[in-house]
């Protein structure tokens, strides 16, 4: 078996898509038209793990409610400061600053998207 993607609706299909191509570097695989929406696949190259982006027709002007089920995202990166530059390059800012989890270096940082799901950043000392 293999885990093939996660699905969130967007409020903004060009918001959305800046954000994780530009700051997760997630790439365009795949755009499908359906009846009443419209899908955007974007892929991790490296672990083949993709987000759907359903773009709704009919989107609710204030966008939709995450809910309470949902948690986060979580994408591992190799350096905390090299990401917290582009993110402020890119005008984009932290949820919740970095911080170490462990006491042992590892850090884990929060941001969210332009429809505010949360996502985990997470540095490990040994990839």
């Amino acid at each position: 078996m293999k885990f093939l993607h996660a699905m969130i609706r967007v409020k903004d299909i060009q918001k959305s898509l800046d954000f994780y191509q530009n700051l997760f570097n997630l790439e365009l695989c795949k755009k499908k038209r359906l009846e009443d929406c419209e899908l955007y696949f974007l892929e991790d190259k490296e672990t083949g793990f993709q987000i759907e982006l359903t773009y709704n027709d009919q989107t609710p002007k204030d966008g939709y409610e995450i809910g309470t089920g949902f948690g986060h995202f979580a994408f591992g990166i190799k350096s905390m400061e090299e990401f917290s530059k582009k993110l402020k390059s890119l005008n984009y800012e932290f949820l919740y600053e970095p911080y170490d989890l462990t006491g042992k270096g590892s850090k884990i940082a929060f941001v969210k998207d332009p429809d505010g799901y949360e996502i985990e950043l997470i540095e490990k000392v040994v990839w």
